[in-house]
This record gives structure tokens, C-alpha cells and sequence, in this order.
């Protein structure tokens, strides 16, 4: 750990000027107390961060939870102790079945617990408005950095790992309140804070204790997102495998905000893409796609407010990824390791092993924070379709 300034800690040795200058403004915010904190797979966000970590007092800022929230982490760990190439590929060739990935969305309504406290949605303005859409999003994995792995692990056993979160749900939920929150700061004399995309909701205030209610509920939905995918997945091991048994199985947030006791106070904890590390917490730390993930136990250590990174973190924006990377290369990264793989097109290369940080040197840099309980190691990887992005397809339109 390194102290950059009087109240920055980081634990990142890499970071890049822009989110260098987020982390300045965020070290002045008229809410912060304390530090602000660094993990290790730090880069650059929309207004804090991703990797950053914040308590503020009496106040919630949207963006600084971001846009996906309660994007998190689900591993299972299976009773197997052993699988065949051929096995791995017939799983993911049937999780690319059945859980909608990308832009995709099942086409009949979904049946979850969660939808049935209708009391609770409709004490909602974003989230009542998103019900039904959410009804169809539930299960399904996303985009982006968003996947679905098979793994060994260095405990002998296979295990399956997803990384997803609540969807448009959460967007939506976190897009509203921000433009709510810009609108107090200006309305409060806060210009400076609203264009540093860092505006913040008083707590006391209706829009506040609005969002948190909201942020639950996307909580909530996330949660449920990820164990109905780890449902689909476990479906599939059992018709490959039909004696196989999930021994344990963890589900874990890294984007959420939670009143806890720091500093000797109630503060606000923010974790903007970094996962908790409260003593003898179980955590997930995932690498890049043809790169080792982890399972960790957190240490507590509560100069980094008991938190950690919640994976490698990204070294490349995705535009510089597509466009700098070789196809060939980042394809012989997977399959010199055996990895199944869906990585056949340029762009896609924004998921590249290459566009990540050395997961090794991240966990190296928080051995203050965690330690590691098993290594995972990849076999096989399920991600998003060759479906073209918002801007390709409006480029192919204009053409």
C-alpha cells in the first residue's frame, strides 16, 4: 500500500492519469471521510474509479456505485475432480443454449421469489416502471466483462464461476438518480461536484432514502440473477454428469453502497468495483478470460475500509483493445492452455486476456487484504455473442 496524498491509500501500482485525476477530485469531496482507497485493479471509471473505495457522511452518490448494480460474483464448487475436454465443450455449448448472454433477454416472463412481494415494487418509480422487463432479464448473463467459466481448482475439484449483475434494471435505477443527485448539487451550489460526475443525495432526504431503496431491490435482483443462471448451469453438469453434487456455493456484490461503522462512526461505504473483505469474509477475485481466479478470505483490514479488488482490472480501454490487439495472439493466449473458447472475431478482442492487468501482481499487491483459499483455473469460457454493439450497428446504418 501506498500513501499518494494525505488521504489517498492505493494499492494500485499502475494507474492511469485520468483516474488519477478522479481519485484528486474524489480526495476534495465535501462528503468524504477518511481515505480515499485504491484496490489494485484501479482504472478509470465514470466520475470515481472502478476499484475505488469511499465512505461518505450522510450522503449516497449513484455513481459512485455505478451503473450495474449489485454486479457480483457466484462460484459453485462441484463434487467432480476431474473432466474431459470434450465434456467442458459440451457444457458451454449448452449454457450458450440456454442462458440468454449480450443483449438477449428470454422471451417469456421468468418466475423468481422476488417478483412476488409486489408491495415492495411498488414503492418504486424506476424499478415498478422496469418490472415486467425485469421479469425477462432475470437469469441472463449480459455483456461486457460479464461470463460464465468452468474451472479447476488447486482444491482438486471443478467449479463454475459467474460474473453478472441486474441487468438494464440497475442502469436504469442508477442513470434516474444521478440526474436527480446533479440536480440537488446545482440547485445547493455544488456545480463543481455535479461535473465531476461525483453528485451525491443528502441522506434524510426522499431522494435518497428513494435510491437505497431502489439499490436494495437491484441488489436483491442481481443476487437472484446470478443463482438462476447457476441454476441453468447446474441443469447442464447434472445431464453430463448425473452424479455430480454442488458441494458449496458463494454469491457476493462488488458495485453497492452500505451504511457501516468506520472511523469511528456510521459512514456510507461505497464500493465501486471492489469486493468486501471483512474478517474471515469469503470472497471472489476473478482474472482476465485465460487467466487464474481465486477464492479468497478477507483479512479486515480497515485501512482499505475491509475491502479488496473484485478482479484484474482493465489496462486497455476496449476501444484501444479492438483496435491494437492481434486476433491470433490473444486466440493461441486460450488455446496454448486448452481453454473452449468463443474468441473468433476482432471485436471481441475488448475482452482479451491482453486488455487485463496481470491478476498475479494484483494479488500480490493485497496480500495485506485477503488470502488466497483456492486457485482457479480456467477451462472452458462463455461470454457474449459476435452480436454487433449500439455503435456498430449504427455505423453499419449510416453506411
Amino acid at each position: 500500500m501506498e500513501q499518494l496524498a494525505e488521504n489517498i491509500l492505493s494499492w494500485c501500482k499502475n494507474l492511469e492519469p485520468a483516474a488519477m485525476q478522479q481519485v484528486q477530485n474524489l480526495s476534495k469531496h465535501p462528503c468524504l471521510v477518511g481515505n480515499v482507497c485504491l484496490m489494485p485493479d484501479a482504472h478509470c471509471g465514470y466520475g470515481m474509479p472502478i476499484g475505488g473505495v469511499v465512505a461518505l457522511d450522510n450522503a449516497i452518490s449513484p455513481n459512485m456505485v455505478g451503473v450495474d448494480i449489485g454486479c457480483g460474483m457466484l462460484a459453485v464448487q462441484t463434487s467432480l475432480t476431474d473432466i474431459t475436454r470434450d465434456k467442458v465443450q459440451a457444457i458451454v455449448d449448452k449454457i450458450y443454449d440456454r442462458v440468454p448472454v449480450g443483449f438477449t433477454h428470454h422471451k417469456e416472463a421468468q418466475e423468481n421469489p422476488l417478483f412476488q412481494d409486489l408491495t415492495r415494487w411498488n414503492k418504486t418509480e424506476v424499478c415498478k416502471r422496469e418490472f415486467f422487463s425485469a421479469q425477462k432479464q432475470i437469469g441472463t448473463l449480459g455483456g461486457g466483462n460479464h461470463f460464465i467459466e468452468i474451472q479447476r481448482g488447486s482444491d482438486g475439484h471443478i467449479w463454475f464461476m459467474i460474473h453478472s449483475g441486474s441487468r438494464n434494471l440497475g442502469k436504469q435505477v442508477a442513470e434516474y438518480y444521478n440526474d436527480k443527485a446533479v440536480k440537488l448539487c446545482t440547485m445547493f451550489k455544488q456545480e463543481e461536484i455535479a461535473k465531476q460526475d461525483l453528485a451525491f443525495l443528502p441522506i434524510g432526504t426522499r431522494e435518497a432514502g428513494d435510491y437505497i431503496n431502489e439499490m436494495k431491490l437491484c441488489l436483491d435482483f442481481a443476487f437472484e440473477n446470478r443463482k438462476m443462471i447457476a441454476t441453468s448451469i447446474k441443469k447442464v453438469f447434472l445431464e453430463e454428469f448425473p452424479q455430480a453434487e454442488f458441494v458449496q456455493e458463494i454469491n457476493i456484490h462488488h458495485n453497492y453502497a452500505a451504511a457501516e461503522e468506520h472511523y469511528n462512526r456510521k459512514v456510507w461505504v461505497h464500493r465501486k468495483g471492489a469486493t468486501l473483505a471483512r474478517e474471515n469474509t469469503t470472497g471472489i477475485i476473478p482474472g482476465s478470460q485465460g487467466t487464474s481466479s481465486y477464492i479468497v478470505q478477507g483479512l479486515g483490514n480497515e485501512s482499505s475500509l475491509q475491502s479488496c479488488s473484485h478482479g484484474a482490472g482493465r489496462c486497455m480501454s476496449r476501444s484501444r483493445a479492438m483496435k491494437d490487439l492481434d486476433l491470433a495472439h490473444e486466440q493461441e493466449i486460450l488455446n496454448s492452455q486448452g481453454i473452449v473458447h468463443r474468441m473468433n472475431e476482432q471485436g471481441l478482442l475488448d475482452e482479451a486476456p491482453s486488455a487485463y492487468k496481470n491478476i498475479d501482481e494484483v494479488m500480490e499487491n493485497q496480500k495485506d487484504l485477503v488470502k488466497i483459499l483456492v486457485k482457479l483455473t480456467p477451462l472452458g469460457v462463455v461470454k457474449a455473442s459476435n452480436e454487433p454493439k449500439p455503435w456498430q450497428k449504427k455505423a453499419k446504418k449510416e453506411k
